[in-house]
């Protein structure tokens, strides 16, 4: 039974993820900001974990993808920033942790592994820190809305359930 709540939750984040990418989006530099992306990283974070939560990040990003309304950067400036916002939550259990490690990820590791995928994939050359500003303000949004909902949220409902 957790199993399936568990993919069940998954799929309503991959959901909310690809709806809100349609929605919310603005230009940013060379990249477009998702900030739904980034406060599903954080939310699924702290309930789920960093597995669920790359597996989330990667079905997001496949999806945007094969509806036209993202890029290939989705993939590591998404995933990048759910791994480390589940490590850092799993490791200190506060929200804030995984918020900063939702920004670590997305904006300096994510814009570093964005630099080859844009070069052999999309065939555009851009420098090594190109995609970090776009990439930061992207995360710093989607944090800051994460926060403000998780706030709302009342641990003892959810933990019971995925804990």
């Amino acid at each position: 039974m957790k199993k399936t709540k568990h993919i069940t939750v998954m799929a309503a984040f991959i959901a909310i993820g690809v709806l809100g990418a349609s929605f919310l989006w603005f230009p940013t530099g060379v990249a477009r900001a998702y900030p739904i992306q980034h406060a599903i990283n954080v939310i699924s974070a702290v309930i789920l974990g960093p597995l669920p939560t790359v597996i989330i990040a990667f079905g997001i990003g496949l999806i945007r993808n094969l509806l036209g309304l993202g890029t290939l950067l989705a993939f590591p400036g998404g995933m990048a920033g759910a791994l480390l916002a589940g490590f850092f939550y799993r490791y200190k259990q506060k929200t804030r942790v995984a918020v900063i490690g939702e920004l670590i990820g997305t904006s300096i590791l994510g814009s570093l592994l964005s630099v080859p995928v844009a070069h052999l994939l999309m065939g555009q050359s851009v420098a090594v820190f190109a995609f970090v500003p776009g990439f930061f303000i992207s995360s710093v949004t989607g944090a800051l809305l994460a926060t403000l909902i998780l706030s709302r949220l009342k641990p003892s409902k959810w933990q019971q359930y995925f804990r």
